[in-house]
Parts: C-alpha cells; structure tokens; sequence
C-alpha cells in the first residue's frame, strides 16, 4: 500500500525559520514530505508510521513562541504523488547559478549548465529544502572528477546524480526506505547516469558492500548522522570529504564531539535559515 496521512498543523505567528524547525522535528518522528506556506505547515508519513502521541509530545516542547493549533489528520490512500508535488509545492529553480531542478512534467525551465530531472513523489530532495540547496552549493564549489562517492540516504538520487554529472568515477546512493529508493532508481534513468550512479536499498550496515569513497555525504538528521558515524568513517578512504547537512548550526558541536575521535575535522560550514552544511576532512 502506499497510503498516507496528512497531517495539517497552524502556526501563530507563522515565519520560515517556525516551519522548518517544525518540519525536522517530525522529521525525527519519520515524516517523510513537507509543504510549508504563510500559515503553517502540511505534513505526510506512512499511514502505518503515524503517532498521535509523538504529534502532541512535538508540539507540547515546541521550542520557538508561537501557538501551534489542534492537529488536523487525514488519511490519504494512494494516489500519484507526482501530481500532488506539481500542483502544491515542486517548481523548476536554479541552484549556484549552474545546476537547474525540475520534473519531466515541466515545461517552462531555466538553462543551467547542470541540468537535473527529479520526479519526486514522496521522497526528500528536490533542492528547495535549505540543506539539500546548501550540499548541492557545496558539490558545486569542489571537483568530483573521477571520485568514489557515497550518498547515504540518497532520498530522489539527487546529489548522486549531480555528482555523476560531475565526472565522479563512481557514486552509490544508499536509501533505507523502499519506495524512496524506487524512485531514486527511477531518477538516476532519467539523467542517463545508470553507468556511473548505482542505487542501493539499505541502511548504514549496507556500506560494508560499497567501495570506500573520496567523498561521503550524509543529508539526513542529527540523530541518525551520529548514530551512524563509525559506518560512515568505516566507508572512507583516508583523507576523503564528508558532507553532512539535514541539521542547525547549533547542532555542530554534537556531532563534532562524535566526529572528532572518530578522525574527522572540520573545513569549515555554510548555514542557511539555521540549517546548516558541514564540510569535514577524514584523515590529516
């Protein structure tokens, strides 16, 4: 089945920075898909994922001042979500004024030197999200010619498919979700970039199967990210590049006192409505 539920959630006073801190915490909570507008934010996860309690325990320790109104739940049965994605939230942009997102149902798309399909349905990454524009705005600014890349929780394939794009030798994309998976299967064959771009549908122990890389990146959560870190430093080369994002600047310091023993260290990051991109170096 490929049912959802809607969850619908008001926000007084509404602001960007309300939704997004809103979405990552749902998001640790397993929700999968997030559409934000001027009064607050529509939600989806799994018909089978969904708790109401972890919903009132979220809005109970809501850290920012604003009221948070009585949930609003629908349950919605499948249907094509890309339909949904077009018609609510997905439209062409222009990422570092050189990589170009849109869905093969658009017609009117800006020319960009990258040139990126993603039909997303109901995974993450279509570069609009703060971390997914900052990694990509990070791959942009470094060579991946002739790399090993990993993308652990790849969502659409999106960066795995930048990367290919980018002259990388070889990029795995690892999803644990397997309708996300699906889907970035389907994307890597719409970019033409089956040779290079291979996608894989596990978890973090699935790495000890894929060829260590010069460069990892992780846009997923703090928790996870952490959780995981001796499997992602178990998949590096020495002195390879780890991209984390899907977290705030505040964050930082917790996944450093993680990271730091482990070998890795920081290059230096980028933040964008307190989302933040990390750039660390394995290795000396």
């Amino acid at each position: 089945m490929n049912d959802y539920v809607e969850l619908r959630l008001e926000l007084t006073p509404c602001s960007s920075d309300a939704t997004d801190v809103l979405a990552a915490m749902l998001a640790d909570v397993g929700y999968e898909s997030f559409l934000p507008d001027e009064s607050g934010l529509t939600s989806y996860i799994r018909d089978t994922d969904y708790d109401a309690d972890a919903v009132g325990a979220i809005i109970s320790s809501f850290p920012m001042d604003c009221v948070i109104s009585t949930p609003s739940v629908t349950k919605i049965e499948g249907r094509d979500w890309n339909s949904e994605w077009e018609r609510n939230y997905f439209k062409p942009i222009v990422v570092g004024d050189k990589c170009a997102i849109h869905s093969s149902f658009h017609t009117d798309v800006p020319k960009a030197e990258y040139d990126i399909v993603i039909d997303p349905k109901m995974a993450f990454g279509t570069g609009h999200h703060a971390t997914t524009s900052q990694v990509i705005e990070a791959l942009l600014s470094m060579s991946e010619q002739g790399l090993t890349v990993t993308d652990m929780g790849t969502g659409t394939g999106i960066l795995s498919i930048l990367c290919a794009m980018r002259g990388a030798a070889r990029v795995t994309g690892v999803e644990i979700d397997r309708a996300a998976w699906e889907n970035a299967v389907e994307n890597v064959r719409l970019n033409n970039v089956g040779q290079t771009a291979q996608m894989i549908c596990g978890d973090a122990s699935a790495l000890t199967a894929v060829p260590k890389a010069d460069l990892f990146i992780a846009n997923i959560n703090r928790n996870i990210i952490t959780g995981d870190l001796p499997a992602y430093v178990g998949a590096l080369k020495p002195g390879a590049t780890v991209i984390f994002s899907g977290f705030y600047e505040a964050d930082i310091p917790v996944i450093m006192a993680e990271a730091g023993p482990l070998g890795l260290s920081e290059v230096r990051h980028t933040v964008q409505n307190e989302w933040c991109c990390l750039i660390l170096k394995y290795g000396k």
